[in-house]
């Protein structure tokens, strides 16, 4: 066998390090193991990702294809991208923003950085984005709001120091089990509390549920305040010291019997809550907060929750969960919605700091960072999109009311980056084979900010490329001369070089020093240094807080639950959530085999299920989807949970998006159970019938 090559997973975000073995003979990954070096996991490695790194489910692309006649057929490398360089060109000419490109937490940050450097700075595009924002938007803008910087204060050296671990929203059992695993030995000597309206892996885990209804979240958490407020538990002493802002906080909150009462739980759960946050908390959440109309505003509820209660110190904070590897790599490299490093997108000295570091007009620069996903696809009906590039990952299955939105997707010229033939390639004119994990070198960045190396330990076959080098390819063809060095590690270097000085400065990292210690969290100014926890800082015993606002202090939000994104009625009586599944992983492009079922699983409680027949179908406003139905208590009555790694799944959610992060609100939406056979043709349609 082989020799190992020292990688990272790129699964989640935990970051843990494996040991790829290759195959003897031709391409592939023969055996994968955890790597007792690597300073993130030191050994542990979860078995799906071991499993996916090896042996993934899903058909493989292993050539271009280009649309002749309704099919597709296979090509060369220099017709497909001959046939995307004149298209983008053309479009270009007509409008820069005719061109809308989505990229994806799942490539490398050299990667991320080249193509967003060839939207924002070759093509000048307001249309591009990333399906982190479909995860992890909402958390990113309420860090900005409080701390002025995307990004959790604690880290993971801080998990076995909290007494308290407060899982909202969010179910690392199955999402991060590592991770999870290091939570639950910390609070062997203290307390795990999981709030989430399923009974999930997490909370049968959890020392207490609080099963709140869906979407209520945001009712929850300022519940939870207003009795830290009545009671007397505000850390008076930090929140004067190191904060702006409480006493409107204070005034805007509900009463507390109201908020619980929204929220389908009593003021003992309230009490309970607000116990756990007055002792050394840490409090994790994840899509079931973010993913929301109030996504915001409810993650900026959680930070508040812990800025009243004094966690902003070691072993305590506000900490969300990401979901895909390089989300948080794809934040801070990829100029979606900062330029690199967290400069200001709006900013005109920043905005001039990039186009002279990329050598282009600054005025080719766009004015905003764009729409969203879910408004990308929407420019193609309202104009003025052509054509859409997707890179990693898979809009047809992932995005809401998904049925819509492969409608628009086939109005546009539509190119997919891929290493697997997902249902966003049937849609396609031009397909470009990509390279996937354990076949392309770079570096990734994990949920608490450390960055490691990405490895190849395979080569790949001849008709495949790595997302680098498709990118500066498509750039090479439309815009010569903006990519100069071309390596994974020159890229690197000069992403670093422009993050210096930022609040996510990686300009003292470097390919031989991230090969030296295994890892390296963000900021990093120089040579030695790393980044810890953020914005606390203790000097001969004395406490202080330096946090990158205007007035150097955190800054508390005043939102208040508002109802549903859309509330059940009579005609639609059932709450639809959706949620992970332990085998499944994101859109099931890599989990799901031949031999995948058709119909979705739904879970659904008895008592919910017993009013309805056997062969039964999931009824939104949008969409008509036929099930596999499992009786399971652990879903709250009137609910109905989908896994989000169905391709099915997205027809039925809704479009509506939170209005200052544009993220979806896929987690709660109004639906009814109808037999499947009376709704044959509005499975087909896509629309529930008389609903046009």
């Amino acid at each position: 066998m082989s020799d190992p090559t020292p990688t990272t997973c790129m699964r989640c975000a935990v970051g843990c390090g494996h040991l790829q073995h290759p195959a003897d003979i031709g391409h592939g990954i023969d055996l994968v193991s955890g790597d007792v070096n690597h300073p993130v996991s030191r050994g542990l490695a979860c078995q799906r990702g071991i499993e996916e790194s090896a042996d993934p489910d899903g058909e493989w692309l292993t050539q271009p294809l280009v649309r002749e006649n309704g099919d597709l057929l296979a090509t060369t490398w220099d017709v497909a991208l001959g046939r995307v360089a004149r298209t983008f060109r053309d479009a270009l000419d007509r409008c820069r923003d005719a061109v809308a490109v989505l990229g994806s937490g799942q490539q490398t940050n050299e990667a991320a950085y080249a193509l967003g450097k060839l939207a924002r700075g070759g093509f000048g595009t307001r249309h591009y984005d990333a399906n982190t924002t479909l995860c992890m938007a909402s958390a990113v803008t309420a860090y900005y709001d409080a701390f002025g910087s995307d990004a959790p204060p604690p880290t993971y050296n801080d998990i076995p120091d909290a007494d308290v671990h407060v899982v909202w929203g969010a179910n690392p059992a199955v999402a991060h089990p590592v991770m999870f695993r290091w939570i639950t030995e910390s609070a062997e000597d203290g307390d795990l509390v999981v709030v989430d309206p399923v009974e999930t892996r997490s909370a049968l885990a959890a020392d207490r549920h609080v099963a709140l209804d869906p979407g209520t979240d945001l009712a929850l958490a300022r519940g939870v305040l207003a009795r830290v407020v009545e009671r007397g538990d505000v850390d008076e002493s930090f929140v004067e010291r190191a904060t702006v802002g409480f006493p409107e906080l204070r005034d805007s909150l509900p009463e507390a019997a109201a908020a619980a009462d929204a929220a389908g739980v009593d003021v003992g759960t309230l009490d309970a809550l607000a116990t756990a946050f007055t002792r050394r908390t840490l409090c994790y959440w994840g899509m079931g907060v973010n993913q929301s109309t109030q996504g915001t505003a409810t993650a900026g509820a959680l930070v508040d929750l812990c800025l009243a209660t004094g966690n902003l110190r070691p072993g305590s904070g506000p900490f969300s969960l990401t979901g895909q590897a390089n989300s948080m790599g794809t934040r801070v490299c990829s100029s979606k919605g900062t330029w690199p490093g967290q400069r200001g997108f709006a900013d005109p000295n920043e905005r001039r700091v990039v186009a002279e570091a990329w050598d282009v007009p600054v005025d080719r620069l766009p004015d905003d960072p764009g729409p969203g996903p879910v408004g990308v696809v929407d420019a193609i009906a309202d104009g003025p999109v052509e054509a859409v590039w997707t890179v990693a990952t898979n809009p047809v299955a992932g995005l809401p009311d998904a049925s819509a939105a492969r409608e628009r997707l086939d109005d546009a010229f539509l190119v997919v980056q891929d290493a697997f033939r997902t249902e966003t390639v049937e849609h396609a004119d031009v397909v470009l084979p990509a390279a996937t994990w354990g076949e392309s070198e770079g570096t990734t960045t994990n949920m608490e900010r450390r960055v490691s190396r990405v490895r190849a330990a395979t080569g790949v076959p001849s008709g495949v490329r790595t997302d680098l080098e498709i990118v500066q390819a498509v750039g090479e063809g439309v815009v010569p001369g903006l990519f100069e060095g071309k390596s994974p590690e020159a890229v690197f270097e000069e992403l670093a070089a422009l993050t210096a000085g930022t609040p996510a400065d990686l300009s003292g990292m470097s390919y031989d020093r991230l090969d030296a210690e295994g890892a390296v969290r963000w900021p990093a100014p120089d040579a030695t240094s790393a980044g810890g926890y953020r914005y606390h800082h203790e000097d001969d015993g004395t406490e202080r807080w330096d946090v990158p606002t205007s007035s150097g202090r955190a800054r508390f939000s005043t939102a208040s639950h508002d109802g549903l994104a859309e509330p059940t009625d009579g005609a639609f009586p059932l709450t639809l959530t959706t949620g992970r599944e332990p085998d499944g992983y994101n859109t099931g492009v890599r989990s799901r085999g031949e031999d995948a079922p058709e119909r979705p699983r739904a879970r659904v409680h008895p008592s919910t299920l017993a009013a309805h027949g056997d062969d039964l179908a999931v009824e939104s406003r949008r969409a008509t989807v036929p099930v596999r139905l499992d009786a399971d208590d652990a879903v709250p009555e009137g609910t109905v949970w989908l896994p989000i790694h169905h391709p099915r799944t997205n027809e039925l959610t809704l479009p509506a998006t939170d209005p200052r992060s544009d993220e979806p609100n896929y987690k709660q939406c109004a639906v009814r159970l109808v037999p499947a056979a009376d709704r044959a043709d509005a499975s087909v349609t896509g629309r529930a019938p008389g609903d046009d």
